[in-house]
């Protein structure tokens, strides 16, 4: 992406007086097309290319970036960003050696290979499908998004890493209407990988999925509030981990004491069957990297081990404030943001228990097939979730769906509570956002039983 002659250029002039420098470069592709009202409304195709300049000097750091890769662009914004710190002077010549090779998450079918044609064929197939499931249905929105992100990351410290990174995303929203009534449904599978991803997510089969969650939806009774045994469903149920557990354990949050984990290593929270990860290096998965926004190789960190407390999650700079090697969890929205702690791709692992049985065991609870949107305050672990799609559990069966219903709890009560975990093992897509910053994320987990937490509702 750029001659290594030109990279000790500009880190020698950003890292004088003493300061480390670091420069990140990256090269992003994309495509995304929108369908609506059984018509592809939007086509867009962009360029994006820049690069970043960050100087470390203890604990202030300064940035700058610009989107113009010429020599002299790259050498103003690295001055830029040492004045930043007040630093004057260059240094010396370094050596660049290559960091260990990134982990290779396979492109069978290059998106760029695919035509605009055939991405918008898949959209309307989505539709198609999607209305057929009844009159009921009354909106369709289908998207498709690729994107190929190649970066560069190297430092006056003397390393260098590359990664080459695509994705495909492909989602479908539902709007059904009946009798005054309105719900909705979503399903939106990605990857990181190629255009592979609609040979394992089959357009009709996504755009029917979500348009019988939104019928369904449709004849959803207002939720009870109280105390419930409550059943999270595979997948989609791990979006509660993410949040409730997984922000409280980045080390930006660790270090300055903002966290209800902050100091408690080793502690036990939850049973044996209790395992919490995070994979960035999950071959696929879509919030997967080779090497992640600073140049640390993608790996696995176990954060509760059998219910015990044993990790965190760290970029290059909390690491070294917390006195651990990093993570590999520095990850940046694009070349105009700095790094920040990022969770990639977070899972309860599978535990030994039948699903079934579990749903069998509960005599009057809530099953939480989707969660909406919520608040966490990481400092104390109190949580708030909606529930868009939940359903009552009564006699061990699932029955009517419910309107309304959200989960309040406490991160560490949680994993506390949880009683059973099943052996069906699946994974969502979001993205995540921090900071100001979007990143792409995976939420995985079987399904749980929790043997009580508080359910808000609008029962009267």
């Amino acid at each position: 992406m750029l001659t290594e002659d030109v990279i000790k250029k500009v880190l020698a002039a950003a890292a004088g007086g003493g300061a480390t420098a670091e420069l990140f470069v990256e090269d992003r592709r994309s495509t995304a097309l929108r369908l609506e009202d059984s018509r592809v409304e939007d086509v867009a195709s962009g360029v994006d290319i820049g690069a970043g300049v960050r100087v470390i000097s203890g604990d202030r750091a300064s940035y700058a970036y610009t989107n113009v890769l010429t020599l002299e662009a790259l050498l103003d914004t690295a001055g830029a960003a040492r004045a930043g710190l007040g630093r004057g002077g260059e240094q010396a010549g370094m050596d660049l050696r290559r960091a260990g090779p990134p982990v290779k998450h396979p492109v069978r079918l290059p998106p760029g290979e695919v035509g605009a044609d055939d991405k918008a064929t898949v959209l309307r197939v989505a539709d198609d499908a999607a209305r057929a499931t009844g009159a009921e249905v009354r909106q369709v929105v289908a998207s498709y998004s690729d994107v190929r992100q190649k970066i560069l990351v190297a430092s006056s410290e003397g390393t260098i890493a590359e990664d080459d990174r695509t994705r495909v995303r492909f989602a479908v929203q539902v709007v059904a209407a009946r009798d005054g009534e309105i719900a909705t449904g979503f399903e939106a599978p990605g990857h990181s990988g190629g255009y592979e991803l609609l040979e394992r997510f089959p357009a009709a089969e996504v755009g029917s999925k979500a348009a019988a969650k939104a019928v369904r939806m449709l004849d959803a009774r207002p939720s009870p509030a109280g105390q419930f045994p409550v059943v999270l469903a595979p997948g989609s149920g791990g979006v509660l981990i993410h949040e409730a557990c997984g922000h409280g354990l980045e080390a930006d949050t660790l270090v300055k004491h903002a966290s209800v984990y902050a100091d408690r290593q080793g502690e036990r929270f939850g049973s044996a069957s209790v395992t919490i990860v995070d994979d960035g290096a999950d071959i696929g998965a879509w919030g997967s990297v080779g090497v992640d926004d600073e140049g640390t190789p993608a790996q696995r960190t176990v954060l509760f081990d059998q219910g015990v407390l044993v990790g965190h999650l760290s970029d290059l700079r909390s690491a070294r404030q917390i006195g651990h090697p990093p993570t590999g969890n520095g990850r940046r929205q694009s070349y105009a943001y700095l790094p920040i702690v990022r969770m990639t791709n977070t899972y309860l692992l599978p535990g030994p228990d039948d699903p079934e049985s579990i749903l069998e065991s509960v005599e009057r609870g809530v099953y939480a097939a989707t969660f909406a949107g919520g608040e966490v305050n990481p400092a104390t672990g109190n949580f708030v979730f909606g529930m868009a799609e939940a359903y009552m559990i009564e006699d061990g069966a699932i029955t009517h769906p419910i309107k309304g219903a959200t989960l309040i709890g406490n991160g560490p009560e949680v994993l506390g509570a949880i009683d059973a975990v099943a052996s069906d093992f699946d994974r969502k897509e979001g993205v995540c956002g921090k900071d100001g910053q979007a990143a792409p994320v995976t939420n995985g987990m079987s399904t749980v039983l929790l043997a009580r937490m508080t359910v808000g509702g609008t029962e009267a």
